[in-house]
């Protein structure tokens, strides 16, 4: 499956995602950079209280 992922928020969403890409990819997924090429995309934000 492809797979694409969306950063937002502070610095550290950004290596958490980047871990999660690891992950995906070690899980056998292809991750690709262009959305419309992915057929799942992860959105990781941030939340502040």
């Amino acid at each position: 499956m492809k797979v694409g992922f969306i950063s937002l928020g502070c610095s550290k969403n950004l290596i958490d995602t980047e871990v999660t890409i690891g992950l995906f990819k070690k899980n056998g997924y292809e991750v690709v950079s262009d959305e419309e090429k992915a057929e799942m995309i992860v959105i990781n934000t941030c939340r502040i209280y």
